[in-house]
């Protein structure tokens, strides 16, 4: 039984762009080690060819909403069913591990109660094939170092899990915006520990455009987007990395070291993670926000108007 199930939902591999980075992913995925089950979901033309070439397990019968994009809720729980891991990683399909993954993951292995881990990645431009053979590690190592920006603390690629939690999700759209800042909302709310593994987990995202998705348009401003916050609970539950309660520091995980502004940032999502009560989550949000909470009152107040 391997320790970790790493699965993802690629795009198509029809723009080269696209094919060049997620073959790059699936092939740095493999090279992590038999500790390691790689999972590829969905039935996005092209993923069926690289897996059975690669001899990567695929599932491609994954349901999707109407707009044909493949679901959250039906993309983890195959991945749950493909054995009995008792860690599972979702990860974006532009993404590359270095083999601390693993070392991350065994920091967490004591919190089996729940957990999410999560972190910043590297962002790098790659249109070429990379060669995983023998100091690829170390190759890639110098080239984040030369090349790479780290990320801020607004994007999560990835989400590392016991497999007693995120057993049912809301049907998110996937590649669309929300749900990732959903994910570690869900946890806080739960009362598990939220992890930024950036100080132990080293990854890499493949920069690409955004021509893929319909129009060309960014997801953030993709309509299925909107479905995904509605579905998520609303504005409030967009959580970042910057609501993490944990962190790893010199090889250790401990709890985070509050700012003034942090502090702040509990007192504000007290009533929504630890009362769970959306009402008094939005008062808390009005408190701290007041214009932000009056603007949004106001283009909601003219929405439905517009609508009569």
């Amino acid at each position: 039984m391997p320790l970790l199930t790493l699965f993802t939902a690629p795009k198509s591999f029809t723009d080269p762009h696209i094919s060049i980075i997620q073959r790059n992913m699936l092939l740095n995925w493999q090279a992590l080690g038999d500790q390691i089950e790689v999972v590829v979901i969905g039935d996005e033309p092209g993923i069926a060819a690289q897996c059975r070439e690669l001899g990567i397990k695929h599932l491609p019968d994954v349901r999707c909403n109407e707009r044909g994009t493949p679901l959250i809720s039906s993309i983890f729980a195959l991945a749950r069913g493909v054995n009995d891991s008792p860690i599972l990683a979702y990860a974006n399909a532009d993404i590359l591990f270095l083999p601390d993954l693993l070392e991350g993951i065994r920091l967490l292995e004591n919190k089996k109660a729940g957990f999410l881990g999560v972190g910043q990645r590297w962002d790098l431009d790659i249109k070429m094939p990379i060669e995983f053979s023998t100091g690829w590690e170390d190759r890639l190592r110098d080239l984040i170092r030369d090349k790479g920006t780290l990320h801020g603390q607004t994007g999560s690629d990835y989400f590392i899990y016991p497999r007693s939690c995120f057993e049912t999700l809301p049907d998110f759209a996937v590649g669309r915006a929300g749900w990732d800042n959903w994910m570690i909302y869900r946890a806080r709310w739960a009362g598990w520990p939220v992890v930024d593994l950036t100080g132990a987990v080293t990854i890499v995202h493949q920069n690409h455009d955004y021509s893929h998705l319909p129009g060309g348009v960014v997801h953030y401003h993709q309509p299925e987007t909107d479905v995904n916050v509605r579905i998520g609970g609303g504005r409030r539950t967009i959580f970042t990395l910057q609501d993490v309660t944990h962190c790893v520091k010199d090889g250790e995980l401990k709890r985070k070291r509050l700012t003034w502004g942090g502090f702040w940032r509990e007192v504000e999502i007290f009533p929504l993670i630890r009362l769970h009560s959306r009402g008094l989550g939005w008062l808390g949000f009005a408190v701290f926000h007041p214009v932000m909470a009056f603007n949004q009152v106001r283009g909601w107040l003219t929405y439905k108007l517009k609508r009569r």
